[in-house]
């Protein structure tokens, strides 16, 4: 049940030479009014990328907002290949991510970035089998990745080997100099 403002908005909008009526009608130039609001969100939003306030807000819930959503339906879901498909687009969008943090001091200058920004991770996310996230994980970093991985690799495990064995000299040591610390300051 509707409550009374929403009846009240809904008559102002419907009624006869309201806004919602111009709309719904095809206008003098054979544009179907149902184009009319997506055509114009769709500008508000060019422009908006292009001078408005917040713009890489607005780009990275586009970039964020909707992949995390229907990678929650893929994880819940019994399909593997849309986890695949999901799983390359955050891989691309972290390769981007990286990429962007270095290069962020040039590319926030350019007039259209984000406008760009946006388009290309909407072309990454594209339901089509051409998305920019299969072109780019196939032809560039996958590649990359099968040529250094084991490198990658050896170097992490080092790596953890040295975390692990600098945390248990911490957790054998730290008792003794608590206790030498607390004699101290005793002591004083």
């Amino acid at each position: 049940r509707r409550w009374g403002g929403t009846e009240r908005l809904c008559a102002l909008l419907h009624h006869r030479g309201g806004l919602c009526s111009a709309a719904l009608h095809s206008s003098p130039c054979g544009i179907p009014g149902s184009w009319f609001c997506p055509a114009g969100s769709l500008a508000f939003l060019g422009l908006y990328l292009v001078f408005g306030y917040g713009a890489s807000l607005v780009c990275n819930l586009i970039g964020f907002a909707y992949p995390a959503y229907v990678s929650i339906k893929a994880i819940e879901s019994s399909n593997k290949e849309d986890d695949t498909t999901w799983l390359t687009y955050w891989v691309v969008y972290g390769v981007f991510s990286i990429a962007e943090f270095f290069s962020d001091i040039f590319l926030y200058w350019f007039p259209f970035y984000y406008a760009g920004k946006c388009l290309f991770l909407v072309w990454c996310m594209a339901p089509v089998s051409w998305n920019g996230s299969q072109v780019l994980y196939h032809n560039v970093i996958r590649p990359c990745f099968l040529k250094h991985h084991r490198a990658v690799d050896s170097v992490l495990g080092d790596l953890s080997t040295k975390v692990l064995d600098a945390a248990s000299a911490i957790t054998r040591e730290a008792p003794g100099a608590a206790v030498k610390l607390a004699q101290e300051a005793k002591s004083k």
